[in-house]
């Protein structure tokens, strides 16, 4: 059997890891052949492909990015669609793809099942919010980043007595706004489950100032004052029709400035936390999720994708992944408020 595989949507610390394991176990347990689409759903309209020996996947796991590329190509635009993808795969001798990629990538690969092709799923989310996964690999390499790069600026803040904002990502959920905002020790943590007005926000940094210290506020992208009715966008669109967000720091870095008289500054980490190598954590999830793709491509589960339950891997269908967002329970959130101000 020959199985195509493809990164979508955006760069992940522990993508090679998953081509790494997929295509190890593959060779050597199932016998497949296997070949890379260049450039996520892109490579798969424009049939542009690269073998995948085993010499190829050799020590990957821990480089960060995506040997084979990504991009945010929707497969339905221009030359894509069920029909056309169905010739090219069959055009290329491909039986069956594997799907590396978030939420977009995921419900693109089940409308494309839907339609009769071959498909199954690994989930990837630095936001780790794809729900029917304790845990998508990503995520905790961008927590540890952002907590690093935190406890930077909450140096420079102490020295200055400034008021120091670091804006992470999180366009849904706050998994990392909460995770490293609690590992840094942040005195207020803003997240989009959460809507929090500026006056309260106010409290939670003269509070900490009050008691002799540089006042720490981790915001997640998708954060949406109180006084406001959606997240904060001035780039425009992606492929998918989603804002492209990002700047909300910016926005609430003179605010509070004005408000309490703190000399406040803003740093938006952005794609910093994608890059580099990925934690030890990732890349285990990332090589066991990768082995447990092929096995699903074996067992013929089409329209479905792993994913972690505690400990071990399961097999979901994609609509429970696409269902709900997993995102930031209440508990968790007072949980960590107790430590704010």
């Amino acid at each position: 059997m020959k199985i195509g595989i493809l990164t979508s949507g955006g760069d992940c610390p522990g993508l090679n890891a998953v081509i790494r394991g997929a295509v190890l176990k593959g060779i050597k347990t199932h016998d497949q052949e296997f070949v890379g689409f260049r450039d996520g759903w892109r490579g798969v309209v424009e049939g542009n492909i690269i073998d995948l020996p085993r010499h190829a996947v050799r020590g990957i796991s821990k480089q960060g990015g995506t040997i084979l590329g990504t991009s945010r190509t929707n497969p339905f635009d221009g030359n894509g669609g069920p029909e056309a993808i169905k010739d090219t795969l069959a055009r290329l001798g491909i039986d069956a793809m594997i799907a590396i990629g978030g939420e977009g990538t995921l419900a693109a690969a089940k409308r494309l099942t839907d339609a009769g092709l071959k498909i199954v799923g690994v989930p990837k989310t630095v936001d780790n919010d794809l729900d029917a996964t304790d845990y998508t690999f990503g995520f905790d390499t961008a927590v540890q980043i952002a907590t690093e790069a935190i406890d930077r600026l909450r140096t420079t803040g102490e020295s200055h007595s400034r008021c120091m904002i670091a804006e992470v990502m999180g366009r849904h959920v706050g998994w990392i706004a909460l995770h490293a905002g609690m590992a840094s020790g942040a005195h207020a943590i803003l997240i989009p489950e959460q809507q929090t007005s500026i006056e309260q926000i106010t409290t939670w940094v003269s509070e900490a100032n009050a008691r002799g210290r540089a006042p720490l506020v981790v915001v997640a992208e998708g954060f949406v004052p109180l006084h406001l009715e959606q997240a904060h966008s001035e780039r425009g669109l992606d492929t998918f029709g989603r804002p492209r967000l990002g700047g909300i720091a910016d926005q609430l870095a003179p605010e509070l400035e004005a408000r309490t008289g703190i000399e406040t500054r803003a740093t938006i980490l952005g794609h910093i936390q994608r890059g580099g190598v990925p934690t030890s954590f990732d890349r285990v999830l990332a090589t066991r999720l990768g082995m447990a793709a092929v096995d699903s491509v074996k067992d013929e589960l089409w329209g479905t994708m792993v994913s972690l339950n505690g400990t071990e891997i399961a097999h979901v269908g994609f609509e429970a992944a696409l269902g709900n967002l997993k995102c930031v329970p209440q508990h968790r959130y007072d949980e960590a408020a107790i430590l704010f101000g």
